[in-house]
């Protein structure tokens, strides 16, 4: 193999959306290659097609000299995208019997203080993004906690793994203990020395981070809309309306507001690029300003489900036409597996008699988080010029899978059973920019 030769080329079974499939699951809007080929140079996407094809095009040193990975028979997919993630939770995930805001009180908060440590910050970091990459997920929407470090940590340990990655230092000064209490001021600075250190730094970049409106206060969130409106680019992240509770405390906190959207709307937190946990109980003018604003709505079913929060009406979002995307939301949620994910978001559909088809679940896994994080324009699918990450799906390795797709009768028969019996088992492999970030036996040399 020659060593100046960036080419990557991989063969297998390979699906991505070019669209929303919307209620009709339009084949428009996907590319599937049941032999198909992917070519990637310098971490980037050069073709996508059927194998022959591809192949057939290639100049004679690249045939010669690209590194090949052979996944005939397997499913390839652009890396999943976790659009509402916290790293800190790792230690609480799967805590017993509590709703919302008494699950903060009791086993979030105390979980976050414990990063006072920096080397908490550091272990955690690496043990959660290696087992997102063992999940298939390239790409998350990451919560840190309040101590500026945490999100240091994070972002070094996304660095050193070539991650395209989000994350963001938590903003709360009230309603919390006092050991992770910041001010307006000291938010602000860390804040902005965290953007300056690390937004748009290789694939990095920042979130502006209120936890939600009750742990701030109006001169917190009024910090936070100057900082995600005053940098190009930036991203902002917190919650919404995933509890009846907490909606009734946002509106005791701050009277005269329609509705919970409204508090977000007045402080400037609202436009492309900002996205807010759970979104379940909104009402019909909170769907539509969240779309007329391009706000989008992490769908978290596994964590909404657990602490009973209620069940998100993802009909009613994409009749409004509100980005959405797919979260694990750890630690409420009780996997990081995207798959685990989509068939939990299937059953909540399901109980709404609105069941999700297994193309509009893989598109809010990969395209459809991606533009819910405004990173379309990088990752979330194979189109010439985005970042190859990707992820390959084996079929065989959970025998009721395998006994399953063997009486399938089409691939849309294939994919649901993945999603509805696939979890992280059947992860095969997981690439980054081309390069393998997993164990992997499928690489070969094209001239053997």
């Amino acid at each position: 193999m020659n060593p100046h030769n960036h080419a990557i080329l991989v063969r297998g079974s390979i699906l991505h959306f070019l669209a929303d499939p919307g209620e009709a699951d339009s084949a428009d809007s996907w590319q599937y290659f049941e032999d198909g080929a992917l070519l990637i140079e310098d971490g980037k996407v050069v073709a996508c097609n059927h194998w022959q094809q591809v192949l057939a095009s290639l100049p004679a040193l690249t045939r010669t000299t690209a590194r090949t990975y052979d996944y005939s028979g397997k499913l390839i997919l652009p890396g999943l995208v976790d659009t509402h993630v916290h790293y800190p939770q790792m230690q609480v995930m799967g805590s017993f019997g509590r709703q919302l805001l008494d699950w903060l009180e009791h086993y979030t908060f105390p979980a976050e203080a414990s990063f006072a440590d920096r080397k908490i910050a550091e272990r955690t970091s690496a043990f959660f993004l290696d087992r997102l990459l063992a999940h298939g997920t390239t790409t998350a929407s990451v919560f840190a906690t309040v101590h500026p470090h945490s999100v240091d940590a994070f972002f070094e340990a996304a660095q050193a793994r070539n991650l395209r990655m989000l994350c963001g230092k938590v903003m709360m000064d009230r309603h919390c203990p006092e050991n992770l209490r910041d001010t307006p001021q000291s938010a602000l600075a860390d804040s902005q020395k965290l953007i300056e250190r690390w937004h748009g730094k290789d694939r990095l970049r920042y979130t502006v981070t209120p936890r939600f409106a009750p742990t701030s206060t109006p001169e917190q969130l009024t910090v936070a809309g100057e900082l995600f409106t005053g940098f190009p680019d930036m991203h902002l992240q917190s919650h919404l309306s995933e509890n009846r509770r907490e909606i009734e405390w946002v509106s005791e906190l701050f009277p005269g507001h329609r509705n919970y959207l409204d508090v977000y709307d007045h402080y400037k937190l609202l436009g492309r690029g900002a996205i807010y946990g759970h979104g379940i109980h909104l009402d019909a003018a909170e769907r539509a300003r969240l779309a007329e604003t391009q706000t989008a709505i992490a769908f978290c079913p596994t964590s909404n489900l657990f602490l009973g929060s209620g069940f998100f009406h993802h009909d009613a979002a994409h009749a409004a036409s509100m980005p959405v995307g797919l979260a694990t939301d750890v630690g409420g949620g009780t996997s990081l597996s995207m798959l685990r994910t989509m068939a939990a978001a299937y059953t909540v559909s399901q109980v709404q008699h609105q069941p999700l088809s297994p193309w509009r679940a893989l598109y809010l896994a990969t395209l459809g988080g991606a533009h819910a994080l405004s990173l379309d324009k990088f990752i979330g699918n194979f189109q010439i010029g985005k970042e190859g990450d990707f992820a390959v799906f084996d079929y065989k390795a959970i025998p009721e899978l395998e006994w399953r797709v063997s009486h399938a009768k089409g691939i849309e028969e294939k994919l649901f059973a993945l999603i509805t019996l696939g979890d992280e088992r059947c992860v095969a492999a997981t690439h980054i920019l081309g390069k393998p970030a997993t164990p992997t036996s499928a690489s070969r040399e094209m001239s053997q």
